[in-house]
């Protein structure tokens, strides 16, 4: 019999639209290998079941629903969601209760690596060269002169929780603080100040199994804007992409090298994409996706191809993999 797939999207923050495309993607990918699947939209209390011409309600007890008089129970659970609860680790707790399993990492690891202040300080201890970064929280006063001296100008602006690029900022001078915080705390509680370092942005997609290991090709990343924001990751024609990355082999190989580690110190599992700037012979970690964006145009996509593979025989093996069948 066929196993029965819920894809996971929706979400609770401005990442929506983007985990909708994934969903479609990754559908369409696993019909490919024979699954039986169903996208299932989770955002705050509004659980349901995606039809063509309905939407049926999950029930959350035992994460089921009914069609046709039947009573439809799910195998398997893949993520096809940005931001939370499904990149910040909560809904995987909810999968580990039921004993569903899932394609992604677990439970702590993506709490530590949504949040991009801690996942720095965290892989600062093994030796991971990061941007300096200011913590900020919404209640604390602002002290926009010690910031500035500590940090730097330029600098970037983030919401410390979230993806997308939604609510970042690069400002060039100390009046645009004010506003870019305003911004940022429209998406997050808490705010980073990270150091802007000139360089060459480069990606990073791998995944681990059991039995193998697929280390991709590094993508290197020109964004047609000021910084890869919002506009120029999904807009036609605002950034170039070029997998593999215009650096030279060993430059590629110690960036797999070090994305590899990190995927090892963070507990990873499942698909991650690893960012970093590379500068002046250094790179520099900016930060981990959980869950990267998995549409036809997505960067992980692309370097599965480029790498000779098809995205459905990755998410086939990943869960074989993870769901041990």
């Amino acid at each position: 019999m066929k196993k029965t797939i819920a894809i996971i999207t929706g979400g609770d923050s401005s990442e929506v639209i983007i985990s909708l495309r994934s969903a479609d993607q990754v559908k369409s990918c696993l019909d490919k290998k024979g699954y039986q699947t169903y996208i299932v939209f989770i955002k705050k209390n509004d659980w349901h079941v995606k039809l063509d011409n309905q939407q049926i309600e999950v029930n959350r007890h035992d994460f089921s629903f009914n069609m046709d008089g039947r009573k439809i129970m799910f195998d398997y659970a893949f993520f096809a969601m940005h931001g939370p609860p499904g990149e910040d680790g909560k809904l995987q707790a909810y999968f580990d209760l039921l004993e569903i399993p899932y394609n992604t990492s677990g439970v702590l690891s993506l709490a530590l690596t949504f949040n991009k202040y801690s996942c720095k300080s965290f892989l600062s201890q093994f030796g991971i060269k990061t941007p300096r970064a200011i913590l900020l929280k919404k209640a604390l006063e602002i002290d926009t002169e010690n910031i500035i001296a500590e940090i730097g100008l330029p600098c970037f602006v983030k919401p410390n929780c979230g993806g997308s690029s939604f609510g970042v900022s690069k400002i060039s001078n100390a009046d645009e603080l004010s506003h870019a915080l305003q911004v940022a705390l429209k998406e997050d509680t808490q705010v980073m100040i990270e150091e802007y370092i000139k360089g060459t942005e480069l990606t990073c997609g791998l995944v681990k199994l059991r039995d193998r290991e697929l280390v991709f090709p590094v993508t290197e990343v020109i964004s047609k804007k000021d910084f890869f924001d919002y506009e120029a990751k999904y807009t036609h024609g605002m950034a170039e992409e070029f997998t593999p990355a215009r650096i030279s082999k060993e430059t590629s190989l110690q960036c797999q090298q070090i994305a590899s580690r990190i995927y090892d110190y963070l507990d990873c599992r499942g698909l991650v994409r690893i960012d970093s700037i590379f500068s002046n012979g250094e790179f520099y970690f900016l930060e981990v996706n959980g869950i990267p964006g998995m549409t036809k145009a997505s960067i992980i996509p692309q370097q599965i191809r480029i790498y000779g593979l098809a995205e459905e025989v990755v998410y086939d093996m990943i869960i074989h993999d993870t769901a041990q069948w």
